[in-house]
């Protein structure tokens, strides 16, 4: 019933820069895995859907900011699949000039509960989420982003579908179960490049080490995580990104979004500027999905992405 994911695309990209380094790099386009469930996010919410239905729990409950592609995905899930959505949302009300994704997720039919700031830091206490479930009765919890060991198994799938021998794998990381994935699914002597969106993020090398651990029996020294291409933090942006973004989709007609992939994407040319990767070597860069944010950036910004 949830198997519906499709082998997405794995296409190679070709300019100047990559012809002069000697290096291949091909984008693997889970941005087309769904219309709607997008990407990485489909593939972290398969195996909990199964495990929800299994349980018998008609209601999906998780956490994500304004603007964020898990509630839109699990909103989208919810609706195709028969269950009900609940979306814990750091920020304000909504109201008719909220951004299209929190009312997209409404109009699927997700209830969306907006907390503060201070009441979402407590969404991994054990006391905030019995409250919850006395105000809403029992349902199947979803952690932010989706991630957890049952994550980690959907996107452990994406590297079977890669058909090229490759020496690196590169994803954007968020809360990490994407990464830690992929690393569990690495192929021979391959490792793992994760570029980090988020600012002062290096808890996330224990959490990704975390996840990998709990859905691997051997110890993984074969990945890493850097950190010099979030621009400042969480969808935060400058003008290069967006420039980049627009040059990337009139050369290669693949639209990136400026929160995940737009940023991966460029430092992964950055990286093969300033020769980081060895000659010869053959990178698959992972396309998360998450487009449905261009639109709510480009509502609130003069700069568009095209």
């Amino acid at each position: 019933m949830f198997d519906l994911q499709q082998k997405t695309p794995l296409d190679k990209i070709e300019d100047d820069l990559l012809l002069s380094r000697q290096v291949n790099l091909y984008l693997k386009r889970d941005d087309l895995i769904h219309r709607e469930i997008s990407g990485n996010k489909w593939r972290k919410l398969k195996y909990n859907l199964m495990a929800a239905r299994e349980q018998g729990c008609g209601t999906l409950l998780t956490f994500g900011g304004a603007f964020s592609n898990h509630i839109a995905a699990t909103a989208a899930a919810a609706r195709e699949y028969g269950f009900k959505a609940i979306g814990i949302i750091r920020g304000d009300e909504l109201h008719p000039a909220s951004n299209p994704t929190l009312q997209h997720a409404h109009e699927l039919g997700m209830l969306l509960k907006f907390v503060s700031r201070e009441e979402y830091k407590r969404k991994n206490e054990e006391h905030y989420l019995d409250q919850l479930k006395r105000e809403y009765d029992d349902f199947y919890l979803i952690p932010e982003g989706g991630s957890n060991t049952l994550a980690v198994k959907g996107c452990k799938e994406i590297v079977r579908e890669i058909d090229v021998d490759f020496q690196v794998i590169v994803s954007a990381v968020g809360t990490g179960g994407t990464l830690a994935g992929l690393v569990c699914g690495l192929p021979g002597q391959a490792t793992a490049l994760g570029i980090s969106v988020l600012k002062g993020a290096g808890y996330l090398q224990e959490e990704v080490g975390r996840l990998v651990n709990m859905n691997s029996n051997e110890k993984r020294a074969d990945w890493e995580i850097n950190h010099e291409y979030h621009l400042g933090g969480y969808a935060r942006f400058n003008d290069k990104l967006i420039e980049f973004i627009n040059q990337f989709k009139a050369k290669h007609s693949i639209q990136l979004d400026p929160v995940y992939t737009g940023k991966m994407m460029m430092g992964i040319y950055d990286l093969i500027n300033h020769n980081y990767f060895e000659p010869n070597t053959t990178i698959v860069a992972l396309h998360t999905g998450g487009l449905q944010g261009v639109e709510g950036y480009n509502k609130l910004n003069k700069y568009k992405i095209e």
